[in-house]
């Protein structure tokens, strides 16, 4: 069989999900009548909320008697561990780029590794058919990025092709639309190479990705380098070193048709396939014959650089809604996600039922809180921190930085300069960017932008995009100012009463409605001052046997503010936690207890 293995790869939201849809149909995958939704590749529950691709899927297709084998990769930055690991295992990429935005950050990020493992990228310029598309320009800054990333000769004469996916539709020319797929599909064929494999040595299969079915365990994905599987064959896994892993029999070989997993009663050296019957091998692990010694080399995966501790939540309210409260069920839920995701990292935390998750950003830590919420956990979350280095040579104190595009309009440009500035940033470049809108480029320590993103958009009236990825490592930048405001904190536990929460609301903003369930400790809204006030919610008019004069008015409350998890993470402070369970988040002190608190307070000062 003829086969041709590509990645897909772009910025967040340039349209890779929606090409592959385009493709799919084209080749004929479905029928004609048949009824299927909008980025089908999107299957994960939270990717359709957030509209955005979180773990890289394979499917395949056949166009005129060749099986293209294609993976959908993530865009956002703080999954590039799954990018980093499938392009180990396909023969060429296409490079999506969105015809009015341009190379972005994240454009950067993917190609760099598509170039740094010897693949000649095809260029597709996306959404040429939108009013402010400018795909020539878009062209020239491709060329820019792979010349500044050290592309070869090769690399540099790259093929390019302007598309709509959305619209089913590519063409060779610039502004001239196509038809079809057509010229994207006979493009993939000529210029991706067919895999360089060695289909008559022993079997041998590099893991990229791991996954647990309830009926077949845990499912490994890789592309096989020499030889061929089937059912039943025996099999070893060695880990990076050449060290065994484990003996193991072979339950299952699975190949990706469309977007059903189909049973094979052998696949061959070429392919990628899913296979089942380990029980301790996992990513970047070697499956092979077992008379195999030598493993296949695994690039390691860039270090993460952002840590949060999860621990049992013990507020008063715990247990009521999650099943899964203990320190035991959490270790083990965070230990199989190690498992399968290379860029996380889990350690425990001495003398507490915690663990301190390190990961790539906000975000994607904050998918991992959310999918374990839903799946009936409860945990108190900390507020995030950065991890540093320290130099070899000078000994120094280095922490990572992030390269920042944000593209908003010209009025607000000076509101982000001058936020940016005071959180260390430093400008490399601002410059217009059409329809009156700015393009500022900066470098930032990532502990100035743990929590910026609602002030952001607070600044930008919603309008603002940023971007941001991971630049380097550099020295410490300095103290980055922290949230000017306190917190209103509930002095008892019970139900808050309007009445009560109305004599507050001069107090500051809050975060709860009438009859919501309150601790002691609990962070009910944020004082309009810089210091913590303890106040009373659940306070009620006073009865008495005299008549009012007149009728009492009704008590209206301003609409609390709600925080979404990423919110909430990024607004706590050091001693604070963010509650997290399947039915609410809640914003606490690390503390409950005041007295507690105070102590912890004179003994910080004290040092």
């Amino acid at each position: 069989m003829d086969i041709r293995n590509i990645a897909i790869i772009a910025h967040v939201d340039h349209g890779k999900t929606t090409l592959v849809d385009a493709l799919l149909r084209q080749s004929g995958l479905f029928r004609d009548n048949q009824q299927v939704g909008e980025r089908v590749m999107d299957c994960n529950e939270l990717e359709r909320e957030r509209g955005i691709t979180i773990l890289a899927k394979c499917t395949s297709l056949d166009w005129q008697g060749v099986r293209i084998n294609i993976v959908d990769t993530p865009g956002h930055a703080d999954f590039g561990g799954e990018v980093e690991r499938i392009l180990s295992m396909v023969d060429g990429v296409l490079l999506l780029v969105d015809a009015a935005e341009g190379a972005m950050p994240q454009t950067k990020f993917v190609t760099a590794k598509a170039l740094k493992l010897g693949l000649r990228p095809i260029v597709v310029i996306n959404k040429a058919d939108k009013p402010d598309a400018r795909p020539d320009a878009a062209h020239d800054e491709i060329f820019d990025l792979f010349a500044a990333l050290g592309a070869s000769d090769e690399q540099l004469d790259f093929p390019v092709l302007f598309a709509s996916a959305k619209h089913g539709w590519a063409s060779r020319q610039s502004g001239v639309a196509g038809t079809d797929m057509r010229p994207l599909f006979e493009r993939i064929i000529a210029s991706v190479p067919r895999p360089d494999v060695d289909p008559g040595g022993p079997f041998r299969m590099l893991v990229t990705t791991l996954e647990r079915d309830a009926y077949v365990g845990r499912v490994l994905t890789g592309r096989i380098e020499s030889g061929a599987v089937s059912p039943n064959m025996a099999a070893k896994a060695l880990n990076r070193d050449g060290r065994p892993v484990e003996q193991a029999r072979v339950s299952k070989v699975m190949a990706f048709r469309g977007l059903e997993r189909l049973a094979l009663e052998e696949a061959v050296a070429g392919d990628i396939v899913a296979i089942a019957g380990f029980g301790a091998a996992s990513v970047a692990d070697t499956l092979c014959d077992p008379a195999v010694e030598q493993a296949i080399p695994a690039d390691p995966v860039d270090p993460p650089t952002l840590a949060m501790v999860f621990s049992i939540n013990d507020s008063p309210l715990a247990g009521l809604s999650g099943n899964k409260v203990t320190s035991r069920v959490i270790r083990a839920r965070l230990l199989g996600e190690c498992e399968g995701n290379v860029a996380i990292r889990v350690r425990e935390v001495d003398g507490a039922d915690a663990f301190e998750v390190a990961g790539r950003g906000e975000l994607q830590l904050g998918v991992l809180i959310e999918t374990m919420r839903r799946e009936g956990f409860e945990l108190s979350i900390s507020r995030p921190r950065v991890l540093t280095r320290t130099d070899d040579a000078s000994g120094a104190v280095l922490e990572p930085f992030e390269e920042v595009v944000i593209d908003v309009d010209e009025e607000h440009s000076g509101s982000v300069v001058q936020s940016l500035s005071r959180r260390k940033g430093r400008m490399l470049d601002m410059r217009p960017s059409g329809g009156a809108k700015v393009r500022l480029e900066f470098v930032v320590p990532s502990r100035g932008l743990i929590g910026y993103h609602g002030e952001f958009l607070t600044e930008t009236r919603g309008t603002g995009v940023m971007n941001r990825v991971f630049r380097h490592y550099g020295p410490h930048a300095g103290a980055v100012p922290s949230r000017r405001n306190g917190v209103l904190i509930s002095n008892a536990a019970g139900r808050s009463v309007a009445y009560g929460l109305a004599s507050l609301e001069e107090r500051g903003h809050l975060f709860i409605g009438s009859r919501t369930a309150v601790y002691q400790g609990m962070i009910i809204g944020e004082h309009a001052k810089s210091n913590d006030l303890e106040v009373n919610p659940m306070k009620s008019k006073q009865l008495t046997n005299i008549r009012a004069s007149g009728a009492d008015e009704a008590i209206r409350l301003t609409p609390a503010r709600r925080f979404s998890l990423e919110q909430a993470i990024a607004y706590i402070e050091d001693d604070e936690l963010v509650e997290v369970t399947p039915d609410s988040i809640r914003l606490r002190k690390r503390l409950l207890d005041p007295h507690e608190r105070r102590k912890a307070v004179r003994a910080k000062q004290s040092t």
